[in-house]
């Protein structure tokens, strides 16, 4: 059998390597995938909606190398988010009652003072 009897049946084709759903999914979420889109209808040249969707699939950690950690900051997604909301708001509020506590104080030494006068 000499090189002119060989046909390309002989050698296989070189191709993709077979991977499995698991393999795929793994090297997805280990480098992630980002999938943008606009949607936009204009009338006459009058933008009336805009749609952006924009869509980051990837594992916790290489979202947050991404600087992605919204979920962290979340109350409804996150109990120490929520504990952190709330002491914010009792904060503020405990600012504006001792604010709003000293303007009375404040007028009511005033009308102490006209009185006596």
């Amino acid at each position: 059998m000499t090189d002119l009897d060989i046909g390309p049946e002989a050698y296989p084709i070189p191709g993709p390597p077979n991977s499995s759903l698991a393999d795929i999914l793994e090297r997805v979420l280990d480098k992630g995938i980002v999938i943008a889109g606009d949607i936009k209808i204009d009338l006459l040249d009058i933008e009336l909606l805009t749609i952006r969707l924009r869509l980051f699939v990837a594992s916790v950690d290489t979202a947050k190398k991404a600087g992605i950690d919204w979920w962290e900051t979340d109350p409804a997604l996150s109990s120490r988010a929520a504990q952190n909301s709330l002491r914010d708001e009792n904060r503020a509020l405990r600012e504006r009652l001792d604010a709003l506590e000293a303007k009375t104080d404040e007028r009511e030494e005033t009308v102490e003072t006209s009185d006596q006068a």
